[in-house]
């Protein structure tokens, strides 16, 4: 194993299932799943955007839409996730594609230019705060609003975007209030929303969101929900599409 794919200590190699595409992942820090693959693969694009990830861990989410875009900035608040970020950068070959900044985009001019991006992706912290939450270490940081608030991730992504840019973001079904509420405050307006279901008999567990900046609040499109399993207990077509499995 060269020096680009050696692994350190609680390292892991995973394949994207795309042209050969890895990543480096840490056992001991939030490692990525579902969401976020399906984020990558919400909005539509056309190769000539200009994209930002707002917390982009090991950098999962740019790895999967790097050939789709004009160029990607992926910023991480996490020095380690950082790190990893860059490497796989470097790993998969797309220093001229994905530029990392390691840092907190609750203060965006210190990270990145105002309304130059086309889209910006969002995975945010889903969860508030609780009282045991604060012990849970670097996984809690992921999940629960530990560093940045939902109001927070929102006023960056406004901040980055221009007029008419999209907001693609995943989030729980049941903060959708306080989400539309969030993105108003900063002109952000849904445009299409689509919920994930585990089973078709399940509620939904996930809330894909695309908002557009500066639009008008009317015109939301409710997309069909995208049912994760089925009945057997197997990931369904369009999973299988998305995670580019052969059918």
């Amino acid at each position: 194993m060269n020096n680009m794919t050696e692994l350190h200590p609680n390292e892991r190699m995973d394949d994207l299932c795309m042209g050969g595409r890895r990543i480096i992942q840490r056992t001991d820090e939030f490692c990525f799943s579902m969401d976020a693959v399906l984020l990558a693969h919400f909005p539509r694009l056309t190769g000539r955007e200009r994209v930002l990830d707002l917390g982009t861990g090991a950098g999962v989410i740019p790895l999967l839409i790097a050939d789709h875009t004009a160029g990607i900035t992926a910023v991480e608040l996490n020095s380690v996730q950082a790190e990893l970020a860059v490497r796989n950068v470097r790993l998969n070959h797309l220093t001229e594609k994905i530029t990392v900044r390691e840092g907190d985009y609750r203060d965006p001019p210190a990270l990145f230019a105002c309304a130059q991006y086309d889209v910006v992706f969002s995975n945010p912290p889903y969860r508030l705060v609780t009282s045991g939450a604060i012990s849970m270490g670097a996984r809690a940081a992921a999940r629960h609003e530990l560093t940045a608030t939902l109001a927070d991730t929102v006023q960056a992504a406004a901040y980055a975007l221009r007029h008419g840019g999209r907001l693609a973001m995943v989030h729980l079904p049941e903060r959708l209030g306080e989400i539309v509420l969030a993105l108003a405050a900063v002109k952000l307006a849904i445009k299409r929303l689509r919920m994930v279901q585990p089973r078709v008999d399940r509620p939904p567990n996930l809330v894909l969101i695309e908002a557009v900046k500066g639009a008008a609040l009317a015109g939301m499109r409710h997309e069909p929900a995208l049912i994760v399993r089925d009945a057997e207990g197997h990931y369904t077509e369009e999973i299988r599409s998305i995670y580019g499995q052969e059918m």
